[in-house]
């Protein structure tokens, strides 16, 4: 008994000490980015999205709980808590790590289940009235930005109640409705100033052209995958960043409203492959052996009729041409071709204008990074660029110290109100860089300094953070850096809201009533909240809180007149295009403008040099795409690049090879010592070429240089190489073709001659012939005019001799008649 009783004893103590140690487990089993063990909490909507004064006086808010733990949670509830309203620009973000002590204004929980086992989910809505009154409410007195938390609450088994997670996301409040429908709103929009408001609409798309394969006229291109076709069908991305742009464009006559502020930014890349995808193409069979098979694409009618959606809301608003393939400028800088530079820069608005029928706005660029160094500033006003759109924090007033968070450190979990996040100092609406100029000629109107319009970097953030894969800008300061995915799309969207909102809101003397709206370039929103954030700008508007700004309008602004700097961040240094690529791009670019040099458009020919050679450059420059280099870990990004650089060297390379001089079989025997040299050269590519020959001659030929010569395209040519030989040997004589510059085409070969001249000792044995024979006529003529008789003649008798004589003359009489 006694020992039943001690096991007993033990058991219950154990238990008991499990049960105590169970509820410190609850609130601690979490992951390093804070996603709890137990239970998702996800936001699904939120109503009104915008308070104003004619809104509900309660707000209502949709979400869903899941156990994505391995026990049961019971007595799941939730509550909506309120922090104080968003006083600074960074707030936006760090407003969102607040601990969650921070939210003082807090409602009743509400229950949502009592139970909810593993893997079981749970939709749920709750409301909460928005002014003080009767029952619990948020306590809101003001306009503003407010910081909202809906937190959910449980008991996982063998637990206590326990906060197992929350869902935050800021609430605009342009206004507040009165607290009896009969009665006025209690609070109105402040009356101020309208926020000036231009908005920027990206349309691009990660490279997706198959490298290496040089232009033609009918051939039909290859993509890397087929994930464009669906991008641009019925529901994918792109359709639905048009369709949104769709849902406010002007009618004809009528007053542009809210599409007024909208430029659309196209990147030209992507406009050129959806136009090939039009006429059919090749998908790789595996994108990782881009030598591989092939099947046909799917999305030509698709990318048509996206095209022509396009095309028709190119004709009524605003476009501008992105750099090509959201090229990296300062990469490009520091790689310093022309020819890659002008394609990258120049060539992006012809594309677009061509293929959209449209004007595109030029003199303007916009680099996805949002920052660039000097080199770059340089290399854009060298090429014409007046204006680039950069991060308010990228460039700095002269004497004004920079912000000193690199944002290269990690973020931390929870933030401190008031926390000093950096980037708070508003920039003006266009500044002056006179340290990027260019020379100008004496008189010109032309200001010769490169000019900046720049964009707010919380609302830009706020923007990344919207739609499907979301990226975190290299602008953003490193406190606020945090993984957005954890947050629902719902609850980005209504951040992106409130960061628009705030400038409208929130007047200072030190602050421009005007802002730019900058999404990133690959941008994911979806139709739904892109309209959203459209009719957002337009509810400002008609709230008299915004007033729409073309692009147009804003670019031609008169800058500042302090004197800025450019400040290349340092995290966009970290998100680049390696250094490992610079070197390799040269060079390649290089052997480009080398051949593109050498060739020749012929009038019969339909494939032109450019045609032939610009999706080599092409391929150069995606290498150097800044497209999913925002990610922690780029070493997909870079194995691509170096994919798209193998590629376009072997392609050069067989280029290159293509010209070359048949090598002759056998030794080449020459009649005489001035027989001419006969060669055949061939030249496989499409296009004609220009080529000279490089004959290294021995010291016993002289070799006459024909010059440059033409090259047919995809053909052979004889030539004939004047040439003397003093020498009856056999001789082995280098040859290679090159183009005028001297750049050498195809495998070198050699060529054996023998000649039939026998030199000098020709010259001398064939003078002493001659010599003896005239000394012998000599003699013999000598002896007949004396009458002796020639000891050649000795033992012939007169009659012999005269009957040979008879003989001749008639021998010589037949060959007269």
């Amino acid at each position: 008994m006694t020992g039943g009783l001690f096991r007993l004893i033990t058991a219950v103590l154990t238990i008991l000490g499990s049960m105590t140690l169970l509820p410190a487990v609850a609130h601690a089993q979490t992951d390093g980015s804070g996603t709890p063990k137990f239970l998702k909490l996800t936001l699904d909507a939120v109503a009104p999205g915008t308070v104003t004064t004619s809104s509900d006086q309660k707000l209502t808010i949709s979400g869903t709980v899941t156990n994505i733990g391995d026990r049961a949670v019971d007595d799941v509830s939730v509550r909506i808590q309120r922090a104080a309203a968003v006083d600074s620009p960074s707030g936006l973000r760090s407003s969102l790590r607040l601990d969650q002590v921070n939210y003082e204004v807090t409602g009743p929980f509400q229950d949502v289940t009592e139970r909810l086992n593993p893997g079981q989910r749970k939709q749920f809505s709750v409301s909460i009235a928005l002014r003080a009154g009767s029952e619990a409410s948020l306590g809101l007195t003001d306009p503003g930005v407010y910081p909202l938390l809906l937190n959910v609450n449980g008991e996982p088994a063998y637990g206590t109640q326990a906060r197992l997670d929350d869902a935050r996301f800021l609430l605009p409040v342009l206004g507040l409705p009165g607290t009896d429908p009969t009665e006025p709103p209690a609070a109105a929009p402040p009356t101020v100033a309208p926020v000036a408001t231009t908005m920027i609409w990206p349309l691009a798309d990660r490279p997706r052209m198959v490298a290496g394969k040089p232009g033609s006229v009918h051939g039909e291109v290859e993509l890397l995958d087929d994930e464009l076709a669906v991008s641009v069908g019925k529901g994918g991305r792109l359709e639905q960043l048009v369709a949104a742009l769709e849902s406010v464009a002007p009618a004809p006559g009528k007053d542009k409203g809210v599409a007024g502020s909208v430029c659309i930014a196209i990147d030209p890349d992507l406009v050129s492959t959806v136009q090939t995808m039009t006429r059919g193409y090749r998908v790789l069979a595996s994108p990782s052996d881009p030598s591989g098979a092939t099947r046909e694409g799917t999305g030509a009618v698709a990318a048509q009729e996206w095209l022509d959606r396009l095309r028709a809301l190119a004709g009524s608003m605003c476009t501008v041409a992105l750099p090509f393939a959201q090229v990296d400028i300062s990469a490009l800088a520091a790689v310093n071709d022309p020819g890659l530079s002008a394609r990258a820069l120049l060539a992006p608005a012809d594309v677009v204008d061509s293929i959209l029928a449209t004007q595109s706005m030029r003199g303007v660029s916009l680099p996805d990074s949002g920052t660039i160094d000097d080199p770059a500033g340089h290399l854009l006003r060298g090429y014409g660029f007046g204006t680039a759109v950069l991060a308010s924090s990228a460039v700095s007033s002269d004497g004004v110290p920079v912000d000193t968070d690199n944002a290269l450190t990690t973020a931390p979990t929870t933030l401190a109100p008031g926390v000093v996040v950096g980037g708070e100092q508003a920039a003006p609406d266009v500044v002056r860089v006179p340290g990027v100029s260019v020379e100008q000629p004496a008189g010109s109107p032309t200001d010769p300094a490169l000019r900046v319009a720049t964009f707010d970097i919380w609302s830009a953030t706020a923007l990344a953070a919207v739609g499907s894969s979301p990226p975190t800008p290299s602008f953003t300061p490193s406190k606020v850096r945090f993984d957005v995915t954890n947050d629902s799309r719902a609850a980005r969207l209504q951040d992106a809201l409130g960061a628009i909102a705030w400038s409208s809101l929130n007047p200072a003397p030190d602050r421009p009533r005007s802002q730019l709206l900058m999404p990133p370039q690959q941008w994911g929103a979806s139709r739904e909240e892109g309209v959203a954030l459209l009719k957002h700008v337009e509810l400002l508007t008609r709230n008299q809180l915004a007033t729409p700004r073309s692009f147009a309008e804003l670019v031609a602004t008169p800058p500042d007149p302090q004197p800025f700097t450019l400040e290349y961040l340092p995290r966009a240094a970290q998100d680049a295009a390696p250094q490992q690529f610079i070197e390799p791009v040269r060079a390649q670019g290089a052997r480009v403008t080398e051949l593109m040099n050498a060739l020749v458009e012929l009038p019969e020919s339909e494939l032109t040099p450019l045609a032939f050679m610009t999706p080599a450059r092409e391929d150069l420059l995606r290498a150097l795409s800044l497209s999913d280099r925002r990610a922690d870990n780029d070493t997909l990004a870079d194995l691509h690049a170096r994919r798209r650089i193998d590629q376009a060297t072997r392609e050069l390379d067989a280029m290159f090879a293509s010209v070359s001089v048949l090598p002759p079989g056998g030794v080449y025997t020459l009649a005489s010592e001035q027989s001419p040299l006969l060669l055949v050269a061939r030249n496989e590519l499409p296009v004609a070429i220009r080529v000279m020959f490089r004959i290294e001659a021995p010291a016993e030929t002289n070799i006459t240089d024909i010059g440059e010569q033409l090259l047919p395209p995809s053909g052979t040519r004889s030539f004939q190489i004047p040439t003397e030989v003093s020498d009856s040997r056999k001789l082995v004589i280098p040859i290679s073709l090159t183009t005028p510059d001297g750049i050498t085409l195809g495998e070198p070969t050699s060529v054996s001659v023998r000649s039939n001249a026998y030199g000098q000792a020709l010259a001398i044995i064939t003078g002493c012939a001659a010599i003896l024979l005239l000394l012998l006529a000599g003699r013999r003529l000598l002896r007949r005019f004396r009458g002796q008789p020639d000891p050649a003649d000795v033992g012939f008798t007169p009659d012999t001799v005269e009957r040979a004589g008879r003989l001749r003359r008639a021998r010589a009489r037949l060959q007269r008649q």
